[in-house]
């Protein structure tokens, strides 16, 4: 009975996966127009990695700043903290992205000009905001309302008793966090954290309704050329699932690794 464990948590979805995507890939080398295709579409991977990993970031930072708020001590900060949760979590991501391009975005500039003029210095024209920052900017204000709830919970899951314990001995709110709390929280943090860092791989493809040449926007453009839209599509489809999947692959790989790292 024990001799079949292994057989049975064997990935064979994996395995069916590579296999896969290996034929694919090998029918892409072989294809001219497959070809033809991976290669435009190439340089919108660097413009989904970069529009990723800005955003993410940019939406972690807030997010961990918004549970915080949440936890403060401060009535206004915690319902400040709530409302901007609750508001934009509201919103789809679509309707954020054109809402940030379109209204947020003007206004900012506005905002600049403003206080540009009363200072004496050159005013900046809507245009000049590159729709690209545009983009990223929506999608960490967008992810950062999600991602404060993943820091709430997980900093809410400590033991209370251990933080009473750390101000007993004398230590300030910041080693508390540093020292005692954020090192338990993360364990309980990572996984919904990678989970969401997967989902705005794809939610990065939204960008394109404003014209910001990433893999979707890439492909459109090519099968609008060619007329070929069923070869287009599978390699915007494979590429994407190239990505996700083997991000989903890592990140559970080091999920698991800070699992087996002992407490201390």
């Amino acid at each position: 009975m024990a001799a079949s464990a292994p057989d049975k948590d064997f990935p064979w979805w994996l395995l069916a996966v590579v296999a896969l995507g290996g034929f694919a890939y090998w029918q892409i080398l072989l294809d001219d127009l497959y070809t033809q295709v991976l290669t435009t579409l190439r340089r919108g991977i660097v413009t989904t990695v970069f529009v990723t990993l800005v955003g993410f970031a940019l939406a972690t930072a807030l997010g961990l700043l918004l549970a915080l708020a949440a936890l403060s001590r401060s009535l206004i900060l915690r319902q400040v903290s709530r409302f901007y949760i609750e508001i934009i979590r509201g919103i789809p991501i679509l309707v954020l992205l054109l809402y940030v391009a379109f209204v947020l975005a003007p206004a900012l500039v506005a905002l600049w000009n403003w206080g540009a003029e009363s200072v004496g210095a050159d005013p900046i024209r809507t245009r000049d905001f590159n729709l690209l920052w545009r983009a990223i900017l929506a999608l960490s204000i967008g992810y950062s309302a999600f991602l404060a709830e993943v820091f709430r919970a997980g900093l809410q899951s400590v033991d209370a008793g251990q933080i009473e314990a750390a101000e007993a001995l004398g230590l300030n709110r910041w080693n508390r966090f540093r020292h005692i709390v954020f090192p338990q929280a993360i364990r309980t943090i990572l996984p919904p954290l990678g989970n969401d860092f997967v989902a705005m791989v794809k939610d990065s493809s939204l960008v394109s309704v404003l014209g910001v040449l990433d893999i979707t926007q890439l492909g459109k453009v090519t099968a609008a050329g060619n007329f070929r839209y069923f070869e287009t599509y599978n390699v915007v489809a494979l590429i994407y699932l190239t990505m996700t999947i083997t991000l989903s692959l890592v990140l559970r790989r080091f999920e698991k690794r800070m699992r087996q790292r002992p407490d201390g």
